[in-house]
Formats: C-alpha cells, structure tokens, sequence
C-alpha cells in the first residue's frame, strides 16, 4: 500500500473528491472527524471488492494518517502564530530602546568634542597592574593610563580625550585595550565599550539591530547590558 501524504491523496485513493469552492462559509477542520470517517467507512464498502476486502488495518491505518496530515496543518499554523507574536514583541522592545545606552564587546569607539569614551572590563583575577592604552585609527599611542590595582570582577574605565602631550585628541574613532598584570605576565582583556542607541532595525534574517552613535549597527544578541 503505498504512502498517503496530504488529505487530497486520500480521499483520492478511496474514490472520493473534494469541490473546490472560494464561496460559503468554510468548514473548521477539527469539525470534520465524525463526517469524514463515515464518508470513508461507505466509500470503502461501495467500492472494494467483494472477494477481496480491504483489511481493517489498512482503513484505520488511512484514517490515522488523515488525522496526522491535519494535526500538522494545525501545527504549522500554531507556529507562524508563534513567530508573528516574537516578531511584535522584539518590535516594541526595540522602540523602547532608542535613546538608551547599552554595554557592547568591542575595542573602538567614537570621540566626540567634550565627551569621553567609557568602557568595561571583566578581571579573570585580581591583578597588581592594570593599564589603559588609547590608539589612533593608523596605531599611534595616544593616551597611556595606569588603572593602578584591581579585585577580580568587574572594572570600569574612562578616557576624557586627553594625550599623553597634553593636548585634546581630534574627535574621530580610537581603540581602546586594557592589559592586566597576573603574576609575571600581561594578559590583555576583552574591552566593552558604551554606547548610545540612535535607531533600531528589524529584519527576518539577521533579527533585531540597534544602530550605535559612532559605532554603526551591532545585532542585538551581542549587547551585554541595557542602561
């Protein structure tokens, strides 16, 4: 008996057609079990052969793999519902989000005239050194600033614009690392640096996007902390 894989196949298979109609009122398909399985059950009866009946197994066996072809229709309705609902609340949770400052892992940001470039690292360890240095765009050592001693955990940084010359630095993007003395060695961290969020994007591929101030588009699973 060969394999029955949408309802039009088996009601095909046992002589039955369905009319297509675009007018009335449609009929919910969890309504049609009663019906369907007493259409099939004098379907079969009107039309098998006499000398050879179809086997009791084979008719329930249609019968469950009607019932299976329907509950997957309803199973993938349920999950574009399911995605629709994701897809509104990401939407209202993005509006909320313009506006607001968010934690995100990267090493370069943007000076602006009067403001500074603050960030964050995570300690493994406690260290006896740890070291800011600020570059230029080209590599240039701008700005070389002791932390002094830090506790394992969390430590905050900031950067006000300043050179080591003493004079401001041209507003523009700059990298930030941050090395830890453990022991005898330097380790260097993995820099977080704040930013503002100017907008949000919504796409099917890559979700939900927040447009930083300064640093450009950043997916939203990426941002550590929402200020």
């Amino acid at each position: 008996m060969s394999t029955i894989t949408s309802q039009q196949d088996i009601f095909g298979s046992l002589g039955l057609t369905r009319e297509q109609s675009n007018s009335g009122p449609q009929t919910d398909a969890t309504e049609l079990g009663l019906n369907t399985f007493l259409k099939l059950m004098i379907t079969q009866m009107n039309h098998q052969d006499p000398m050879k009946p179809m086997e009791n197994g084979d008719f329930l066996g249609q019968i469950a793999q009607f019932a299976s072809v329907t509950g997957l229709d309803k199973l993938n309705n349920q999950i574009e519902d399911l995605g629709t609902s994701l897809t509104s609340g990401q939407a209202l949770q993005a509006g909320s989000l313009v506006g607001r400052q968010v934690l995100v892992p990267t090493d370069t940001g943007r000076l602006y005239p009067g403001e500074k470039l603050t960030g964050r690292v995570e300690l493994p360890e406690s260290s006896s050194e740890v070291t800011l240095r600020v570059y230029d765009q080209v590599g240039q050592l701008m700005r070389e600033m002791p932390l002094g001693a830090a506790q394992a955990g969390t430590l905050d940084f900031a950067w006000d614009g300043m050179t080591d010359n003493g004079s401001y630095a041209n507003p523009g993007l700059y990298r930030m690392r941050v090395a830890a003395q453990q022991g005898e060695q330097g380790v260097d961290l993995n820099t977080q640096l704040f930013a503002d969020v100017e907008s949000v994007s919504l796409s099917g591929a890559q979700g939900l996007t927040l447009n930083l101030q300064g640093l450009g588009p950043v997916a939203f699973n990426n941002v550590k902390q929402i200020f």
